[in-house]
């Protein structure tokens, strides 16, 4: 075992004497080893109850004849850090939770490794450490949190950021106001609708490193913990059958991540993630695959924000291995952590409720819910979730609002500045920038106040949240001197999402004068962000740092 460099030999009598202050008995010594990195921690709603999800883990290590060694991971709550200097550190949070889980895995030379996270930039950086280490290993996540309803209807997160434009467009009072605030994040777990969050998880759980189900059993519940022990169990099996994250990870699996990302018209951060991760594993994803698979996949589930549809309802749809069952000839059929392939998984899927899963014969549009776009604007790509984009804003045409922060921005929206027809820019919000932030409260802003005709472009990102034309990851970012940097107020900013154009009605001559005459935003940062900023590259190659 991995772990015998540990705990073997003469020379290790001190190394057994402190596991021994563990508790450890001379029994426990030659089991297999499992390293559990728990993100557990009282800020996260995701969070909150990992602590119980990891208990039950532990409980399958230990009753499969293993030792389960628990460890922290720091855990953002994106929506926490919405709009202020914190959520600079939440995609870089992503590199410091994977250097830690190698760090304390290699450290400790654990024969396995179990991650339970639930969080935006938890489960990416947990999967990265995951193909990064290549020790048999297995995800654990958190599971969606149950949503409640207000005015009858399911409300999730985005309702509560959307409210304050609501409030402030005086189509809510202070007393309905104060319901959103108390009914949109009701219980523990990942935001209730399809968001970066829910996303992941089930994107894990398709590219074969959780267990079936896991992504959308919902937390709280005692079946999520049932799922907790049996992956508990399976960890100490795949030790001794050898079986690491590499032998089960391909190519293809990160396709079918994408597929599945396409299907359920997931999250934009995916566009971030999935080529990290896939880094990991020596596999380049470039941002032209997600728009090849966009094109030929079909959109056959509408979650929220694209519907009031939340992931309960998927779960009781059947889930992850329900939407292969019925679009089987989409995926690949690989291997998982459970040892069965996706088609053996998928046959036993069964519907326990409203079906929300459409056949691929009846979609809801004939092509995936994300678009990688270029132009003058972003020459290496900008990303838009296509799935919550209205049919007469597929191709839109405005006039540029100007803006190089969030706080300008959203207070100009707030204050009934923005028109329709506008093309609001947020720039200097890139990777090396700002540390590439979400920009949920501008766009909540605009659907609270009413705008129907408005368009967001930045070179930061969007929470899975937000809905409507928000073009994010333009690449390059203004600080490295990309041509976001040169749009002045009252530019004409040309959108075709089906030709997968973004332009500025700028020409080359004018884009060349401007350019001389520019100067980048002085920007300094401190601490871990100064770090990060000198190292990480761009939107388009996963904001990586290595």
């Amino acid at each position: 075992m991995r772990s015998d460099i540990v705990k073997k030999g003469i020379d290790r009598v001190a190394h057994r004497a402190l596991l021994k202050a563990l508790g450890l008995t001379d029994e426990d010594i030659d089991k297999p080893f499992i390293g559990i990195a728990n993100a557990y921690n009282t800020v996260v709603p995701g969070h909150m109850s990992l602590d119980r999800i990891t208990e039950f883990v532990k409980i399958g290590v230990a009753s499969a004849g293993g030792v389960p060694f628990e460890f922290g991971v720091i855990g953002i709550c994106d929506g926490i850090a919405m709009g202020h200097k914190g959520m600079s550190y939440a995609l870089p949070s992503r590199e410091l939770i994977a250097d830690s889980i190698e760090a304390m895995v290699e450290a400790h030379q654990f024969d396995g490794l179990v991650v339970v996270g639930s969080c935006d930039k938890i489960i990416p950086g947990m999967l990265m450490a995951i193909l990064r280490l290549n020790i048999p290993a297995i995800a654990v996540t958190g599971g969606p949190m149950i949503p409640e309803k207000v005015n009858n209807q399911y409300v999730s997160i985005k309702d509560a950021f959307e409210a304050a434009g609501l409030f402030k467009a005086k189509k809510i009072d202070e007393k309905e106001l104060k319901l959103y605030e108390d009914f949109c994040a009701p219980y523990c777990g990942s935001c209730q609708g399809l968001f970066t969050a829910n996303t992941m998880q089930i994107l894990t759980e398709v590219m074969g490193l959780s267990l079936p189900y896991t992504s959308t059993s919902p937390c709280g519940s005692s079946r999520k913990l049932r799922i907790a022990k049996e992956a508990g169990r399976r960890i100490v099996e795949l030790v001794r059958e050898r079986i690491k994250p590499l032998d089960i990870i391909t190519e293809r699996s990160f396709e079918n991540a994408i597929t599945m990302d396409m299907i359920i018209g997931g999250s934009t951060n995916t566009v971030l993630h999935i080529p990290a991760i896939a880094k990991e594993a020596g596999i380049r994803i470039d941002l032209d695959l997600f728009d090849e698979i966009s094109r030929k996949t079909p959109h056959l589930v509408a979650l929220d924000p694209a519907s009031r549809d939340m992931i309960i309802h998927l779960d009781e749809s059947g889930g992850v291995p329900m939407i292969i069952k019925k679009a089987k000839e989409l995926f690949h059929n690989e291997m998982t952590v459970s040892g069965k392939r996706l088609y053996e998984i998928a046959e036993e899927a069964v519907v326990r409720g409203r079906d929300i899963i459409r056949d691929p014969t009846n979609p809801i549009s004939r092509e995936g819910g994300i678009a990688i776009l270029r132009g003058n604007i972003a020459e290496k790509g900008a990303v838009i979730k296509t799935a919550t984009v209205d049919k007469d804003m597929m191709v839109f045409k405005g006039e540029a609002r100007v803006f190089d922060s969030e706080q300008e921005a959203l207070k100009s929206i707030l204050d009934g500045e923005i028109q329709e027809g506008d093309v609001v820019i947020i720039r200097y919000m890139g990777p090396k920038a700002a540390g590439m932030p979400e920009m949920l409260l501008p766009t909540a802003a605009i659907a609270g106040m009413g705008l129907k005709r408005v368009a967001l472009i930045t070179d930061g990102r969007f929470s899975g949240a937000t809905r409507g034309p928000a073009i994010g990851h333009v690449s390059p970012e203004a600080l490295s001197g990309g041509n976001i940097a040169l749009i002045e107020d009252g530019d004409v900013i040309l959108i075709n999402i089906p030709e997968r154009r973004l332009d500025a009605k700028i020409s080359n001559e004018e884009l060349k004068e401007r350019r001389e005459k520019w100067k980048p935003k002085e920007i300094k940062h401190r601490g871990y962000l100064a770090k990060y900023s000198k190292l990480v590259k761009g939107a388009d190659k996963g904001a990586t740092m290595i």
